[in-house]
């Protein structure tokens, strides 16, 4: 039930200092006592300063000992515990349904589990305030952009999506710091459009990206949107990572919508409008 949190830490262990590492190794060893400890017991029992502990939250990725407590306890009471089942040619029907749907549901509530809200507060800024939004993906990701450009845009944002690597590039040397760029990738590795965020962010244009920890576009990025899933990539095309950027994607937008208030309800309202009398009765 505790893996979406201890999955991380045990994926990021190897990095660690070796201060660091000894609290990570109490908490796999002691989960459910640490969940319910204080910052002070949890330094004494991994033989360890209050400061180190804290700088071990920050190097996982949360904004401090209560953050991460937060997200421990949480993932503690996940009744789906998060698996990966792999599908094998004898599955029938009703197993490769429960599989397929099982996974998505586990890696939604680990990104539930996983959200960092002051990260996803200040990307909700960013886009809320920017005079320009692109969106960026490769691939499957693509398809993902281009969803994120179709809701962002009935806010009345001057908004595009590309798939193109091209086209990425050309578009980024376009781009300012009144502007947004949104880089979604799973692997967080292509070198195409990690060439398109560098481009950016010499332009001094801010950069959202939705991606997996420790890759290279996560360590570029004016603010990262974590989205770790376990997922075979290499011989299979994403599919649950693309249901998780998608709900990221959903989220920023809706808080965009909160943000700009009123307006939106009134632009959108008069998108509505524009489709009526377009559907069969």
């Amino acid at each position: 039930m505790n893996e979406p949190v201890l999955a991380q830490i045990r994926q990021q262990l190897s990095s660690l200092s070796t201060a660091e590492r000894k609290v990570a190794q109490l908490i796999l060893e002691q989960t459910r006592a640490v969940a319910k400890s204080a910052l002070g017991d949890v330094a004494r029992l991994a033989k360890v300063s209050e400061p180190t502990v804290i700088r071990f939250c920050r190097s996982m990725g949360y904004g401090g000992w209560p953050d991460f407590k937060i997200k421990l306890a949480a993932s503690l009471m996940v009744g789906v515990p998060y698996v990966h089942s792999s599908l094998s040619a004898g599955d029938g029907t009703a197993v490769l349904a429960a599989k397929v749907l099982d996974n998505a549901v586990s890696a939604l509530l680990r990104v539930r589990n996983d959200i960092n809200a002051e990260r996803l507060d200040t990307a909700i800024g960013l886009l809320a305030g920017a005079r320009r939004i692109e969106f960026y993906g490769v691939g499957n990701s693509g398809i993902v952009a281009a969803d994120a450009q179709h809701k962002f845009f009935r806010f009345d944002l001057s908004t595009v999506a590309y798939a193109d690597t091209h086209t990425q590039l050309m578009a980024a040397s376009l781009l300012s710091p009144r502007d947004v760029l949104v880089a979604i990738s799973h692997s967080g590795r292509s070198r195409e459009l990690l060439d398109a965020v560098k481009l950016a962010l010499k332009n001094g244009c801010p950069v959202v990206a939705i991606t997996a920890s420790n890759t290279p576009l996560a360590q570029l990025a004016t603010v990262m949107l974590r989205a770790d899933t376990q997922e075979d990539t290499e011989i299979y095309s994403p599919m649950i990572s693309r249901l998780v950027h998608l709900a990221l994607v959903d989220v920023l937008a809706l808080g965009v919508a909160l943000r700009r208030g009123n307006d939106v309800s009134l632009v959108l309202e008069k998108t509505k409008r524009s489709l009526r009398g377009r559907r069969q009765a």
